[in-house]
């Protein structure tokens, strides 16, 4: 499997900021400072920023509500913008579906109704990295959330989301097999113990509940409710990370643990479900594809949208164009 992924991380174009378009809640002052500093850090075109009003920073809105929404966002972009990124935490979710998943492949209201039922296939799903993601033709553009509780926090990532290596520092993907067994449901598709030697990365599968103490994480993967020690912990610039539960992606909920936490421990980008969506691994990120897909040099973005099958229920959140193996900048 480790060769398997050398093999394939070579020629990967990434998408680049000018084909990024950010969206502005003007009702929101977070996130009007924080594009600004995202507008400025990735050099985005004046002419892809959209603005739109949301009082109150809703958790959830209907799907009524959402679809004048993206009307309004659509409007705005140019047509050569092939992803988008929302400047706020909140809304995340369209009913049960997540914000950025109806944004990107449509609402799905038959989700809905058994929101532990299958899901749809993304086509954007396993789709090889030698071009930037194309728009199918039954879907819109990628999507992604940058949070904006805090400037700073944001400040923060958006620096880590800037910086490429010409020749990538050491580096490690843990993948944990956790005493949790029911959100163990991907470890499947956890790559073995081994090297990418071309990418300085080492590929490490462990059987316990938590790392603690590792400084060197570039992807981090696991299925717990709830992920101890994450402050004994050191992410490298663009690092992934997500847990396999049920409501991580309630970013601002406490049943379990949100997947801003993850940000918040220095990670990069990150992934959730919006509702209870059952331990079907499709709904997930696949761990094989997300690794091999990152390293060949794309962005988080396409990198996480390219690793779930079914992801109506889930939300992708961090810095889109976070690509720290993309060569040529």
């Amino acid at each position: 499997m480790v060769a398997l992924l050398a093999a394939n991380t070579v020629g990967a174009a990434a998408l680049a900021p000018s084909q990024l378009g950010l969206v502005v809640n003007d009702d929101e002052p977070n996130s009007v400072a924080i594009a600004e500093l995202y507008r400025v850090a990735h050099q985005i075109p004046a002419a892809n920023i959209a603005h739109v009003r949301i009082p109150n920073r809703p958790r959830k809105i209907s799907a009524a509500m959402f679809g004048d929404l993206k009307k309004e966002i659509d409007r705005q972009l140019p047509a050569d913008v092939r992803a988008t990124l929302m400047v706020w935490t909140a809304p995340y979710a369209v009913e049960c579906n997540s914000i950025t998943s109806a944004y990107t492949n449509g609402f799905d209201a038959e989700q809905c109704v058994k929101t532990c039922g299958p899901g749809k296939e993304s086509p954007f799903f396993d789709k090889a990295p030698a071009a930037p993601l194309s728009l199918p033709t039954n879907a819109g553009r990628i999507s992604m959330l940058l949070p904006t509780d805090s400037v700073e926090q944001a400040r923060a990532l958006i620096a880590r989301g800037t910086v490429r290596y010409m020749t990538p520092p050491p580096s490690t993907a843990y993948y944990l097999v956790t005493s949790e067994v029911a959100r163990n449901s991907r470890v499947q598709f956890f790559p073995p113990n081994g090297k990418v030697s071309a990418k300085n990365l080492n590929v490490r599968q462990l059987k316990q509940d938590a790392l603690d103490g590792a400084q060197d994480i570039i992807i981090y993967q696991t299925g717990m409710a709830r992920v101890a020690k994450l402050d004994t912990l050191r992410f490298m610039p663009g690092a992934l990370a997500d847990h396999l539960t049920s409501t991580g992606g309630d970013l601002l909920g406490d049943y379990q643990m949100s997947s801003l936490q993850w940000l918040t421990a220095g990670a990069t980008a990150s992934y959730g479900t919006v509702t209870e969506p059952c331990n079907y691994w499709q709904k997930f990120p696949n761990p094989v594809l997300l690794l091999k897909n990152y390293i060949s040099g794309i962005t988080a973005i396409e990198a996480y949208w390219s690793s779930v099958a079914w992801p109506a229920q889930g939300v992708f959140i961090g810095d889109p164009l976070a690509a720290p193996y993309k060569q040529g900048d």
